[in-house]
């Protein structure tokens, strides 16, 4: 905006001559300086308040902890227990999230969540859920891969370039978002004594994860900060964002059983210790143990929510085969009905390959695995024998399963020799 000295010249606005004139890119319109006060005083006074698309959380959108769960259970089979602490924060983090401004000097503060389980119990997939339920940007990050500034790896900020990535580039949305940082249990300290060298890939990526957890400004490169050294930086207020961290950690049952162990003295200690599940330590946890394992107690405290996902039993990967809407059975039916093929599994076959997932000691994620090795040439010939008008049919048996699992564990075997 140009500003011009006024002798004959009057305001587009209010039609009068004053000694201050502005004039737009056109160099024809013209505003005094009255005007445009007057138009500033107007907009102060407007409540300010961001207009919200039609897929964005509202207030009166944001659905309650039982739609969370029930939204859940479309997708996660188990996990009763992790799915209500999970739809609990959820639900109470986005009310503070859009929660009008008060008076009351009441700041409700963010509650970060901690999933602990072992492979394949659905940890990713439970956050993966909540945010394609609540429609929010949703990124995962691998904490393995972190490294603290300035060493060789990943900085804490890529995981908010993911992020960023997700949501277009649109920051507004991305600080609305979710980050799943998976491996946290990589990153614990790897001594309880303090030694003379760095643990960058330890106590160093805790240190440096900790105000982005709590809630600052972060200084985001948008294309990596080590490969585009000039570019210029997005700032990200992670306040809002909500961090769900999960990891396996191999071997804190032992931590825990060593803890329980300890508290219990007296006469009675056999008989309290004989309520203890030993087949289940997991549901004891508590952040004493985390600490134990490695964990400062300064993350441990910016993760309050702790819950723990049980070990899924033959019963729970059985239904995660055919259950859920994206069970593994709909999806290999679903890609071989585009090939004109009407495939249908037998229940001995489905029984079959749970019993090589607990085998195998996999969890869920096996099945994928185990699936894709029985169907690999099934889908390899069936669309060779496509033909128009005719739809095929294809039963898969328990027979044609152990044929095919066995055929590719000699193959492995082979090459292991």
């Amino acid at each position: 905006m140009a500003r011009r000295d006024s002798n004959s010249e009057v305001c587009g606005f209010c039609g009068r001559s004053m000694p201050e004139m502005f004039s737009g890119k056109d160099n024809t319109t013209l505003i005094c300086s009255e005007c445009i006060e007057e138009g500033h005083r107007i907009i102060s006074s407007r409540p300010k308040a961001r207009a919200l698309n039609s897929d964005e959380l509202s207030v009166e959108t944001l659905p309650t902890p039982q739609k969370i769960k029930d939204f859940l259970d479309l997708y996660v089979i188990g996990q009763e227990e992790a799915k209500r602490f999970l739809s609990v924060a959820v639900y109470n983090h986005y009310k503070r999230v859009l929660q009008e401004i008060t008076n009351d000097d009441v700041e409700i503060e963010k509650s970060n969540i901690l999933l602990v389980g072992s492979t394949g119990t659905g940890k990713t997939l439970l956050a993966r859920t909540i945010a394609k339920m609540l429609k929010v940007p949703f990124a995962i990050g691998d904490a393995t891969s972190l490294t603290q500034a300035g060493y060789v790896g990943e900085d804490v900020e890529t995981l908010l370039v993911r992020l960023l990535q997700d949501a277009n580039y649109d920051v507004n949305k991305a600080q609305r978002g979710i980050v799943f940082i998976d491996e946290i249990d990589k990153i614990a300290r790897k001594s309880e004594n303090m030694s003379i060298t760095r643990d960058v890939s330890g106590e160093g990526v805790q240190q440096s994860l900790l105000k982005m957890l709590e809630g600052s400004i972060v200084n985001v490169p948008p294309q990596g900060g080590r490969k585009h050294p000039d570019q210029e930086l997005i700032h990200v207020d992670t306040k809002n964002i909500l961090f769900i961290c999960g990891g396996a950690f191999d071997g804190i049952e032992k931590k825990i059983a060593q803890r329980m162990h300890t508290q219990v003295i007296g006469f009675n200690a056999q008989q309290e210790t004989e309520h203890v599940d030993k087949e289940h330590m997991l549901q004891y946890i508590a952040p004493q143990d985390l600490k134990s394992y490695g964990l400062i107690p300064e993350i441990i405290g910016r993760l309050p929510v702790l819950t723990y996902l049980e070990p899924l039993d033959r019963k729970a990967l059985r239904s995660i085969l055919t259950e859920p809407k994206n069970a593994l059975t709909k999806q290999y039916q679903k890609l071989l009905s585009m090939d004109n093929v009407n495939l249908l599994f037998d229940d001995n076959a489905l029984d079959y390959i749970v019993d090589k997932a607990i085998e195998y000691k996999l969890g869920a994620r096996g099945l994928r695995g185990l699936m894709e090795t029985v169907m690999a040439d099934l889908m390899f010939e069936l669309p060779n024998k496509k033909q128009m008008g005719t739809r095929q049919v294809f039963t898969v048996t328990k027979e044609y399963a152990r044929e095919k699992l066995e055929k590719a564990d000699y193959v492995r075997l082979k090459h292991a020799v």
